[in-house]
């Protein structure tokens, strides 16, 4: 049995500010720590429920978060930027059981501890087929096309809640209860491993692949914050705007959709002035 994990950050034990996520604040090292013990746990969880593989896929910023050092000897860790995709590079090479969703967050308009869509700003919503998504809504489509369940998720307890509609059956953990996107009430490291280690091992029993689900076609809408944003968006061929702020575009399959996505937030990234965003 293999399993992925696919390792986001804002999710993670103890992170509720953006300092706690931004690579190079004093605040991110120390949260690097709390984010590899969150990994560990899964890892390990998943190795109790009689796992043979284990690989990590960094999917945080600039995806250079874990420490490799300090991380589980039985593991594998995919680090680095520009991967075919994303967030879930690796599920796509037919050997991949299952897929764990480690320190996710809700999506961009959301309630939610440090809630977005792959844009900390910018973006104040994205939907799929008229659903609000949010990066775990996202990803679970890409994953499903590759006949791979998502099996666990953590996070805090609305990003809990947003999994039982894209993964109902997959085991949840949240590690800590949402007060506002800069605040939660926040379990220890200590208690939060236990958990995600039994939540894993749990999962474990879940990591069985299925045919392949072709959810197709797949209509995405975004919403800006800034005109000019959805204006910019339009150079990703196929991509119309839909509104003053919003943009959409149609694929037929959701590898399609998500590497659209990452073509619109790349644009729309590099259109965000200093200033006035």
């Amino acid at each position: 049995m293999k399993i992925l994990v696919s390792a986001d950050m804002e999710g993670a034990t103890g992170v509720t500010w953006p300092a706690d996520v931004m690579p190079g604040a004093p605040q991110w090292e120390r949260c690097r720590s709390l984010f590899t013990s969150d990994v560990n746990a899964a890892v390990r969880g998943f190795f109790d429920g009689g796992a043979d593989e284990v690989l990590i896929n960094e999917a945080h910023s600039t995806m250079r978060n874990l420490l490799l050092e300090q991380l589980d000897e039985r593991a594998e860790m995919l680090t680095g930027r520009h991967k075919d995709l994303s967030m879930v590079e690796g599920v796509q090479h037919g050997d991949v059981d299952g897929i764990a969703f480690v320190g996710y967050h809700t999506g961009a308009g959301a309630e939610g501890v440090l809630a977005h869509t792959y844009l900390a700003n910018s973006i104040t919503g994205v939907w799929l087929n008229g659903v609000r998504a949010s990066e775990g809504l996202l990803n679970a489509h890409v994953v499903a096309e590759y006949g791979v369940p998502v099996v666990l998720v953590t996070g805090d307890d609305l990003t809990c809640a947003d999994a039982k509609g894209y993964a109902p059956e997959a085991r949840t953990v949240a590690v800590k209860d949402h007060v506002s996107r800069y605040a939660a009430v926040c379990r220890t490291p200590a208690r939060t491993g236990k958990d995600i280690r039994a939540g894993a091992r749990e999962a474990a029993s879940l990591a069985v692949r299925h045919d392949p689900v072709r959810g197709g076609p797949f209509t995405v809408e975004l919403e800006f914050d800034a005109a000019h944003l959805s204006l910019a968006a339009t150079v990703v061929p196929g991509v119309e705007r839909s509104g003053e702020r919003r943009v959409a575009y149609e694929s037929a399959t959701m590898y399609e959709g998500i590497r659209t996505f990452k073509a619109v937030t790349t644009i729309v990234s590099a259109a965000v002035e200093e200033q006035y965003g």
